[in-house]
């Protein structure tokens, strides 16, 4: 993404949270009005969901990767950025007042547009913050084999949108976890990226910081981490923001942000590597679901060849959301199993 945790939030599939609602943890919401001038932070994400499946996204604190899907869902180049600079807002209309969008572009998004807050618990909030963590994973992934091709200059965004979209949005989960502070390390990690490109620590700084997402990640139990059902939840969080990210870098079929496009990259492979990890238990449980998703992902995949962009596409943008449909559907399948069991 061309400024954050565009790493999304990445953004709770909201159908997937709804298939948990009867569960023994179902998670709650709470919506209170939010004072958009005391947090006008552009690094933080709120989601709320509804029962009509729209995910409203608070356009006073989304990441990047979130205003994305209104970019990529309107076309318009570069509105992720606009919207982020006119903030605060006291309202949604205020996007069409401030000269943001016009009417008609506002009435496609104004049913996923909120200026409210929402905290979640229980199994979501576990959720948001292992998708948070995620895109910082796939944004360090991409980053890791541009640092490889020798090109750090392109590198460097990568390893700053961890710490500029995302690290402030989970800071609070990462206390409360006890998760050791490694915001200081991935600072250190870009200004040396940027000052000394060739310094043989910089290989040493980047495994650290790396180690340190990985140890946030390991707040969460064991168990969890290994559930099929949790695991999906992740995997469909990421396929979302990588989902808005590949349509924001596709113009003219063609990509023409490159910084979105290697978002979306990385992601995928992050999403992928997870699927991965319980593909085993899925083959085993839910053969036909297993099936489907390990088809599709593959396939998605194939979207991006390379961490450089092809020059000619191989999945359009509406190719790359239906194979991210199939497998959300797919998912929900195996969600939709776990509450059945619980009843």
């Amino acid at each position: 993404m061309t400024s954050t945790l565009r790493y999304c939030t990445l953004a709770i599939a909201s159908s997937l949270i709804v298939a948990l609602a009867s569960c023994n943890q179902t998670p709650t919401t709470t919506n209170t009005t939010q004072s958009p001038a005391v947090n006008s932070s552009p690094a933080a994400t709120t989601t709320t969901h509804n029962h009509s499946n729209a995910e409203q996204i608070n356009i006073n604190t989304a990441i990047l990767s979130e205003l994305d899907k209104f970019e990529a869902q309107l076309g318009v180049p570069a509105l992720s950025h606009k919207i982020q600079a006119n903030r605060p807002y006291g309202s949604p209309e205020e996007l069409v007042t401030k000269n943001v969008v016009n009417q008609q572009q506002f009435d496609q998004i104004k049913d996923l547009v909120t200026v409210e807050d929402v905290v979640l618990t229980g199994e979501a909030r576990d959720v948001d913050y292992m998708s948070k963590l995620g895109l910082m994973r796939g944004h360090m992934l991409v980053a890791n084999e541009l640092l490889d091709q020798q090109k750090p200059k392109e590198a460097e965004p990568h390893i700053g949108h961890p710490v500029e979209e995302i690290y402030v949005d989970v800071e609070d989960q990462l206390n409360e976890r006890n998760v050791k502070e490694f915001k200081t390390s991935l600072m250190s990690l870009q200004d040396l990226v940027k000052a000394s490109p060739k310094s043989p620590q910089v290989e040493n700084n980047f495994d650290t910081s790396m180690q340190s997402i990985d140890g946030a990640i390991a707040a969460l139990p064991e168990s969890q981490r290994n559930s099929p059902a949790f695991v999906l939840q992740v995997v469909n969080e990421l396929l979302d923001a990588a989902n808005s990210e590949y349509g924001a870098a596709i113009a003219d079929n063609k990509v023409t942000a490159l910084i979105e496009y290697q978002d979306s990259r990385g992601f995928v492979l992050y999403a992928n590597n997870l699927y991965q990890g319980i593909s085993n238990q899925m083959a085993q449980v839910h053969p036909n679901e297993h099936q489907a998703i390990s088809t599709n992902m593959s396939e998605l995949t194939k979207a991006w060849p390379a961490v450089n962009a092809p020059t000619t596409l191989v999945k359009t943008p509406d190719e790359v959301t239906q194979l991210v449909t199939t497998i959300e559907q797919n998912s929900q399948k195996v969600l939709n199993a776990k509450t059945s069991a619980k009843l």
